[in-house]
């Protein structure tokens, strides 16, 4: 039996790139920044007091001590008891070998409470003090 030699007629190639597909994969990248941006800024949420603001520069080594409404004291993210909170803060600034803690106080906090979070920053010696609160509306 003799094979039947055939010529290969077929369509032409064509080298595209199907954009359609592309764009969807983009499009749904870009709603997962947007909806995930929020949640990895990180931080206790608290309303400031309003006051004169200057820029800071951000770092992954700054420390803040925050005090919500309800008293809680939390040391970046995590909650701190009062009475751990000198040694957890002296402990965190030896370790990371830094030389100013950020205190965000809620407007509606106790004074005394934050004033205890201001107390526990300066007993750290060479170490500056930053009360973090947001701009005056003018």
């Amino acid at each position: 039996m003799k094979r039947r030699e055939r010529q290969r007629v077929g369509l032409p190639v064509r080298a595209e790139i199907n954009v359609t597909s592309l764009v969807d994969v983009a499009f749904t990248l870009l709603v997962i920044f947007i909806i995930t941006a929020p949640v990895l800024q990180g931080g206790i949420e608290v309303n400031v007091p309003p006051g004169p603001v200057s820029v800071i520069e951000a770092s992954d080594e700054q420390i803040i001590v925050t005090v919500d409404s309800a008293g809680t004291y939390y040391v970046g993210e995590a909650p701190v008891a009062p009475d751990m909170l000198d040694v957890t803060l002296a402990e965190l600034i030896e370790r990371r070998d830094a030389d100013i803690v950020f205190v965000k106080g809620d407007s509606s906090a106790v004074y005394g409470r934050v004033t205890r979070a201001i107390a526990a920053a300066v007993a750290n010696e060479g170490v500056r003090l930053s009360l973090v609160i947001r701009e005056m509306q003018r």
